[in-house]
Formats: structure tokens, sequence, C-alpha cells
């Protein structure tokens, strides 16, 4: 894993970097970053069919559910993975509800659901991620 150290300013060309919010609601996006910035949560993932978003080393900003930049990130493995193969280690990774795999499993089914998507053999691109700048709140 790379010596990642988080940094007091953003890089020149942050401004460049892709933004994205987690989840698929306002709320939703607020209250997954917030597990980011504590520190819970360190990974990510989504629909293969979404594509590939992402690859080791590439830095993103994270943006609040009103799509203000809050974070940087920066990708530190990203694998591609049937949901249904999904590791304990990983489920907790992704810091939601008590970390177990039967509560990531759950929330991740309903989630997929609503987007019309779920297949308990779909494939998920796996993505861990490192903070190497939070943004201050006000800005």
């Amino acid at each position: 894993m790379p010596d990642i150290t988080l940094q007091d300013f953003p890089p020149d060309d942050w401004q460049s970097f892709e933004r994205f919010s987690f989840g698929d609601t306002p709320a939703l996006a607020d209250a997954l970053l917030a597990l980011v910035l504590c520190g819970r949560k360190t990974a990510t993932c989504w629909a293969a069919a979404d594509g590939q978003q992402t690859e080791p080393g590439r830095r993103s900003v994270v943006c609040d559910g009103s799509g203000r930049p809050r974070a940087i990130v920066e990708t530190v493995s990203l694998r591609r993975i049937p949901f249904n193969a999904v590791s304990e280690d990983f489920a907790r990774k992704e810091g939601e509800g008590d970390l177990s795999l039967c509560y990531w499993r759950q929330a991740h089914r309903r989630f997929f659901e609503g987007l019309g998507l779920y297949s308990d053999t779909m494939d998920l691109w796996c993505e861990e991620f490192e903070v190497v700048h939070v943004f201050p709140a006000g800005g």
C-alpha cells in the first residue's frame, strides 16, 4: 500500500480532479462522507455495468450532498468482484452499519435493487481509498 499522508493544502491541480458524491441522494452523500471524514469508511463499490471509474493512484474530489468539495481521496486498490463474493473485510472497510457482511449485503442489495441493477452474481468494482486532504467545512 502506498505511503499516503494527509496534506495541509490540496494539490495545485485539484480542481481538475473528477468529482463525485457517495450514494444516490444528498442525505446519503452527507452520511457516507461523514464516515469517510472520521476514518471509518475507506472503501466503496459500484456496479461494474457503470464502468471502471478510477484506477490505483488516481485522486478524486469527494463532494457533500450539496456538491461542495469536502475531501480528496486517492485510490489504493481496485478489484472487480461478484456481489456474492465480497468479503467480510471489504464490508468492514465500507464502514456502514454494524460493519458486518450481513449488513453490507442487505444495504447494498436494497441500493442496487433501487437502481434496477441487483443480481446476486452482478459484478462490482470494489475500491479502497485513502483521504489525502480534507477541505474546511465552511470552504
